[in-house]
């Protein structure tokens, strides 16, 4: 995926292709990191790489749940949502996040219209009060908020964590070629 979304056909393929976009440069916080560096917390808050993806993973599944008025699944706490556990891979963690990525985009192709109303659950001290419900459009726009967000945590700590950018990651994560303003990221120690 580049590193700008492509021209859009409607507001569905809007939505679902910034989502993926978001989804993409998230990944790439994690490109070439081993799990012990992924589990890793290098700033002063408890988040990590690999917590990140678990949380934006945990919460995309979350809110298709709520679209399709699911009871919530999942028996991570909020916090435990953003840790990544000892016996958790980098790669499982990836490949889950790949998986609800796919249900998000079955589920929102098989919605007909994205003003259809989701019921907003209650008991969740953030929501606001007196709202009863969202539509499926205002989920994803708020799924690409989170997302986006997220993706912004991880290239903090990616850069705490080894010195590399997104710029750099994405070029090497994309085979980009070299160009005298854009070195694609190498290993540290690897040669070029």
């Amino acid at each position: 995926m580049p590193g700008l979304v492509r021209p859009v056909a409607d507001e569905r393929d809007a939505l679902l292709s910034y989502l993926a976009q978001q989804r993409h440069v998230l990944r790439v916080a994690a490109y070439g990191l081993t799990d012990e560096q992924a589990r890793s917390t290098p700033t002063r808050s408890i988040l990590s790489v690999g917590g990140l993806l678990k949380h934006v993973t945990h919460t995309e599944s979350s809110w298709v749940d709520t679209i399709l008025q699911l009871p919530a699944g999942g028996s991570d706490t909020y916090a435990e949502s953003f840790r990544m556990r000892a016996e958790e891979s980098l790669g499982e963690l990836l490949d889950r996040y790949a998986a609800v990525a796919r249900r998000t985009e079955d589920v929102v192709a098989a919605v007909d219209d994205l003003g259809r109303p989701v019921p907003v659950p209650r008991g969740v001290p953030w929501f606001p009060p007196g709202i009863e419900a969202w539509s499926v459009r205002w989920v994803l726009l708020h799924l690409v908020e989170e997302t986006a967000r997220h993706a912004g945590h991880a290239d903090i700590l990616r850069e705490n964590i080894d010195g590399a950018t997104a710029f750099p990651l994405l070029a090497a994560a994309e085979d980009w070629p070299a160009t005298p303003w854009m070195q694609p990221w190498t290993p540290a120690g690897a040669s070029s």
